[in-house]
C-alpha cells in the first residue's frame, strides 16, 4: 500500500510540480496574450475563480459532488490564467500577487468548507473535522512560505502542494466512495510537506550568518559619531 501510495504521488508531483509544469506555462502563453488583448486583467480572472469557488463550496455541500468537480475545475482555470494574462498585459505586481494569494487561501477554505458540510450532513460525527484538518495543514504550509519569503529564505516545494491538493480533492469528489481516504490521504502528505518545509527554511536559517548583537552596533555608533571637542575644533576651523 505505501509503494502505491509513494508512485501515485510521485506521478502527480512531476506532472504538477516537475517537468510537465514548465510546459504548462508556456501554453498558457499565448492564451494569456489573448485574453489581455480583449481587455480582460488578471484581478477579472482572481475574482471569477473566487466566485465560482462560492458556487462550488455550496454545491457540495448540497451532495452533488460530480458537478463539484466540474465546478472545481472551472474555478482553478481563472487561477492558472490570471498569471499568464498579467505577464501579458505587463500588469504583474505585488497588488495582484497579494491579490491571487488571498482568494487562494480563500477558495480553499470554501471547497473545504462545503466537503465538511457535505459529511456532516451524510456522515455526521467525528469524520466532519477531517476537511477542517485538511485546511489547517493546508494554511500551515501557506505560512510557512509565506514567512521564509518574508525572511528572505526559499520556502517552495514538496510533496503535497495546492495543485496536487486540488487534484486529489476533485479525484475524491468525482468518485465518493473515496472521498474519506483521499481527505486522509491529504492530511497525512500535507503534513509531511510542512516538515519539509520547515525543515528547508531551518536549514538556510543555520547556515546564514548571525546578526551582528545589538550592544556592538550601538558601539560603532558611538565610536563613529564625533565627540564634543573634536566638532568645536571643527567648527573653529571653519570659521577661520
Amino acid at each position: 500500500m505505501s509503494g502505491l501510495v509513494g508512485r501515485v504521488t510521485g506521478t502527480l508531483r512531476n506532472v504538477l510540480d516537475g517537468r510537465w509544469k514548465p510546459d504548462i506555462e508556456r501554453r498558457l502563453r499565448p492564451v494569456g496574450a489573448s485574453a489581455a488583448q480583449t481587455g480582460l486583467r488578471a484581478d477579472h480572472l482572481t475574482a471569477l475563480g473566487l466566485g465560482l469557488a462560492v458556487v462550488a463550496s455550496i454545491v457540495i455541500a448540497n451532495g452533488a459532488l460530480r458537478g463539484g468537480t466540474l465546478l472545481l475545475l472551472a474555478c482553478s482555470l481563472p487561477d492558472a490564467l490570471d498569471g499568464a494574462v498579467a505577464k501579458a498585459s505587463g500588469t504583474a505586481g505585488p497588488r495582484g500577487a497579494f491579490f491571487d494569494s488571498v482568494a487562494d487561501r480563500v477558495t480553499d477554505a470554501l471547497l473545504l468548507g462545503g466537503v465538511t458540510w457535505y459529511l456532516s450532513a451524510e456522515h455526521g460525527g467525528q469524520i466532519a473535522l477531517l476537511p477542517m484538518a485538511v485546511m489547517g495543514a493546508s494554511m500551515l504550509i501557506s505560512y510557512e512560505r509565506a514567512k521564509a519569503e518574508a525572511l528572505g529564505f526559499n520556502a517552495r516545494g514538496g510533496i503535497m502542494e495546492r495543485a496536487e491538493r486540488l487534484v486529489l480533492l476533485g479525484f475524491g469528489l468525482l468518485f465518493d466512495s473515496l472521498l474519506v481516504p483521499v481527505l486522509w490521504l491529504m492530511l497525512v502528505l500535507t503534513l509531511v510537506t510542512a516538515v519539509q518545509r520547515f525543515q528547508m527554511v531551518w536549514r538556510q536559517a543555520s547556515a546564514a550568518p548571525a546578526p551582528e548583537p545589538l550592544a556592538a552596533r550601538w558601539k560603532q555608533r558611538r565610536v563613529a559619531r564625533p565627540t564634543t571637542s573634536a566638532w568645536r575644533t571643527r567648527a573653529r576651523q571653519h570659521r577661520r
